[in-house]
């Protein structure tokens, strides 16, 4: 079999790509090493509720033709991200805004937090944050970093918040409105029967094998049935570090891990993300994933999320974009930029976390590169 585009990965970026070079005339096969196609995107109907079993993914853009680009392939709903937080035996509003200000202090002016806030950062007196906690103390002061950051980031991370640096966190929005919603882009939603649908319709007529080495691939030029096949060019998603053997050494990733169970009750938590935000509670948030399409059914399906240290062999999931780890993936870059019929997307091809939208802008971008508009 011979193809012009092997694509390795079958998440988004991959299935963008597959999309246009089909469309295109081109003749592409995608390999993954799952046994789902979606990527992390990939969702899966429990007792009729789209589970996203890679975790929490809203689509959100401020970009008009990437939201019409996306809408060709499902029906978004009107969902508005507004998580909550909970910490010890309180609960506040995300992102911080005045009905977190209003909980946490009993006041209800704009004025009123800005005057604490102001004040509390007064108080330290940092004028160069030596790390990430000096840094978000200056941005936001005592109250809100003490019950809202410090805990959360140090789960994230796996770290203390003292150990990390400063630059990770550039700034931290403060909302003097009553406004819940996460995000600021015009455009946002959930598609309506989740997100496998999308990248189904994506790689409709392209040739598809799930459960594929692709270093095994490439070493015999054969899938695991014996097929033989060639390509004249090769789109890779995976690791780019992996790619070279890490040459240079591994590039450094944070992972999460789930517990997902289905309950019998109708409404678990009342909300579709809930951040716990103490340092004791040893998960990070609790999604119910029927609020996000507004399910209506008996039972209810939820997940715990516990960020991790990543090691081979378990999933990668953020990049660890510090000064030593883009140091070592601009060395990879180099390599890969010297090459002709190889290039790499996503965010472990690229090295660098993405939401959904910039997902589809890299790609489409990577289509016109090469393959012209």
């Amino acid at each position: 079999m011979k193809y012009d585009y092997l694509i390795v990965g079958a998440g988004l970026f991959g299935a963008t790509f597959a999309y246009e070079a089909a469309k295109r005339g081109k003749k592409c096969l995608v390999i993954d090493k799952r046994n789902h196609i979606g990527g992390n995107v990939y969702t899966r109907e429990v007792e009729g509720i789209q589970v996203h079993v890679y975790g929490a993914h809203i689509f959100h853009t401020s970009d008009k033709d990437i939201w019409n680009y996306i809408n060709q392939f499902a029906e978004f709903n009107h969902y508005v991200n507004s998580p909550v937080a909970v910490y010890k035996d309180e609960l506040y509003n995300l992102p911080f805004n005045m009905n977190t200000f209003s909980k946490m202090w009993n006041i209800k002016t704009p004025r009123e937090a800005e005057d604490i806030i102001h004040s509390q950062i007064e108080c330290l007196g940092i004028t160069e944050p030596k790390n990430l906690e000096e840094q978000a103390l200056s941005l936001v002061g005592t109250d809100v970093y003490e019950k809202l950051i410090k805990g959360y980031t140090e789960k994230q991370w796996g770290r203390d918040c003292k150990e990390l640096p400063a630059f990770i966190i550039k700034r931290l929005p403060l909302r003097f409105t009553y406004d819940n919603n996460y995000f600021n882009d015009r455009y946002q939603g959930i598609p309506i029967g989740g997100y496998t649908q999308i990248v189904e319709k994506m790689l409709n007529g392209v040739d598809v094998r799930l459960e594929e080495d692709f270093f095994a691939l490439r070493d015999t030029g054969k899938l695991s049935d014996g097929t033989e096949i060639a390509y004249d060019n090769l789109l890779f998603t995976g690791q780019i570090d992996e790619y070279y053997g890490s040459e240079f050494g591994p590039l450094e990733y944070r992972s999460v891990r789930f517990e997902t169970e289905t309950l019998d009750c109708g409404n678990y938590q009342g909300n579709a993300v809930v951040n716990y935000t103490a340092r004791e509670v040893p998960y990070t948030r609790i999604i119910e994933h029927k609020h996000f399409e507004f399910g209506q059914q008996e039972k209810t399906v939820i997940s715990r999320e516990y960020s991790s240290e990543w090691k081979p062999g378990i999933e990668p999931y953020y990049p660890v974009n510090n000064e030593k780890n883009n140091a070592l993936y601009e060395k990879y870059k180099a390599m890969a930029d010297k090459e002709s019929h190889v290039f790499f997307g996503g965010r472990l091809g690229q090295y660098k976390y993405y939401d959904m939208d910039k997902v589809l802008m890299a790609a489409l971008d990577c289509v016109r590169t090469h393959l012209g508009e």
